[in-house]
């Protein structure tokens, strides 16, 4: 009989992230398409979150990342975990956004006039390969219903950390660092 082991760690991901991109580094395009696929839904759902579901401004973004990743990838050095360091560039990249339209809009997907921004919502929640995604899940639930609006109503400030920590799975140190904000603060 086969001998069961244990899926990896979160460690042993983070490894294979880092280790992903380094190979990526030396020209195995097979090692981008690894990573790509298992953090492209995340860091597309961080964008379309923070931008409210301006669907096409945060495929705009999100393609915008993953050419800065290329673009970066003999300059990456293992330094942290490789979500952090893929983060902090989505987050540069949110925040040159913002500052190029002169302000961060946001419309409420509860408006009656925002149909489109709720569908697009809905549409990135489903996985690229047909999984159901983590907001489609708790979008059918009261409970989702209401973790949506209050994230819509939530400062950006703290929708950003909130949004690193769950899409990212970064911890409370990790996000302060990578903000510049005291611990305390993001907690």
């Amino acid at each position: 009989a086969g001998r069961m082991w244990p899926a990896p760690s979160t460690e042993a991901r983070v490894r294979q992230d880092a280790e992903l991109m380094l190979a990526y580094a030396r020209g195995d395009a097979a090692a981008f398409a690894e990573l790509y696929s298992r953090h492209k839904g995340g860091t597309y759902r961080y964008f379309l979150r923070h931008l409210r579901g301006e669907q096409h401004v945060a495929e705009e973004l999100h393609q915008d990342l993953w050419l800065r990743v290329v673009a970066a990838r003999q300059r990456y050095a293992v330094e942290a975990k490789f979500t952090t360091w893929l983060y902090t560039l989505a987050r540069n990249r949110l925040v040159d956004h913002w500052r190029s339209a002169g302000s961060h809009r946001a419309a409420s997907l509860d408006a009656d006039d925002a149909p489109e921004a709720r569908e697009a919502l809905e549409r990135e929640a489903i996985e690229a390969d047909g999984a159901v995604g983590p907001l489609r899940a708790t979008l059918d639930a009261e409970a989702g219903r209401r973790l949506a609006a209050a994230l819509q109503a939530t400062p950006p400030p703290q929708r950003d950390a909130f949004l690193l920590h769950v899409e990212a799975g970064l911890s409370l140190v990790e996000i302060a660092a990578l903000t510049g904000t005291p611990a305390e603060t993001v907690k």
